[in-house]
């Protein structure tokens, strides 16, 4: 009688020992999954950004008057009009400090 309740202890120990092993298996594979999933988004995340910085940098020069010979004329107006716009801006707060 003593053989079969080690015997049986051993084996329901064993048999959840390997489910709680199948459990973290499966809990690690999902886990890596989504780091890769997610240094995929971070790639993205970045390419975009990288774009976004060049376009503002580029937007930058032409506000400060250079690389202004590769726009089109209607580029040309659009800053000419986002310019002035600025002029007027900075000077109604200026008057208003002034007060």
């Amino acid at each position: 009688m003593k053989y079969i309740l080690i015997v049986f202890s051993l084996k329901y120990s064993m048999e959840r020992i390997l489910e709680r092993y199948d459990r973290y298996l499966y809990s690690d594979k999902q886990l890596v999954g989504r780091d890769i999933s997610q240094s995929e988004n971070w790639v993205l995340e970045h390419a975009k950004l990288k774009a976004r910085v060049e376009v503002l940098e580029k937007n930058k020069r032409n506000f400060m008057g250079e690389d202004l010979d590769s726009l089109s004329l209607k580029e040309l107006q659009s800053l000419e009009h986002q310019l002035d716009a600025a002029i007027k801006s900075i000077r109604s707060r200026k008057v208003i400090r002034e007060r």
